[in-house]
């Protein structure tokens, strides 16, 4: 019975191994060479990511990204999300519920999801909240509440000088490389010299990139 019951935990560690170290990355090297699911200008990310729940516990928050700009080894993610009502605002970690990210891998490519420049999301006397400016600004969004924050207006600038522009500049911004090798958002910090270097014990992994 000790025999059967040993042989039994090797081979679920053995199948363990083998799935994360030879079945998933296999599957990932497959998937970036799929036009449907390779990393792109565009693409949507789907993550999800252990946190605390505000107390002594952990649960899962749901992310779903936009690409919006790539350069060299950064990746630059602006967070798709609906903008509140003004009666009911949404939390502000700006994940979403289990429910909605099952939708949107589902349905994401027929929803109107728009871009939204920064200034704009601040508008009204709530920030990121539906308001008559941004329904003139942004007729799309009579069609959906659905936004990502556009920086049409930012792409290709070079990197600031200035410290608190600089931290600002690689918020949510992450390693190419990671996300095409091992399906991982490892997102690029300022070091205390304030010199940009990837951050692996804050990384994440991608569930799946849909374009």
């Amino acid at each position: 019975m000790k025999k059967i019951l040993l042989i039994s935990v090797v081979l679920i560690v053995v199948f363990y191994v083998f799935k994360i170290w030879v079945y998933k990355p296999y599957m990932w090297k497959k998937a970036m060479n799929n036009p449907e699911q390779k990393l792109q200008l565009g693409s949507f990310i789907f993550s999800k990511q252990r946190g605390s729940n505000g107390s002594q516990s952990y649960q899962t928050h749901y992310f779903i990204f936009k690409v919006t700009e790539i350069k060299d080894n950064y990746v630059r993610l602006a967070v798709v999300r609906q903008l509140s009502e003004p009666e009911k605002i949404n939390a502000s970690d700006f994940s979403t519920s289990k429910e909605v990210y099952q939708d949107l891998k589902k349905n994401i490519k027929n929803i109107t999801i728009t871009g939204i420049l920064k200034e704009d999301l601040y508008t009204g006397n709530t920030s990121y909240t539906i308001n008559d400016y941004l329904l003139s600004k942004y007729s799309s969004l009579k069609k959906s509440r659905y936004y990502y924050e556009d920086i049409t207006d930012r792409k290709n600038n070079s990197l600031p000088s200035d410290v608190y522009e600089l931290r600002d500049y690689f918020s949510l911004v992450y390693s190419k490389d990671q996300i095409i090798k091992k399906g991982k958002l490892v997102p690029w910090t300022l070091n205390s010299n304030n010199i940009p270097e990837l951050s692996e014990r804050l990384s994440e992994d991608i569930e799946l990139i849909l374009n």
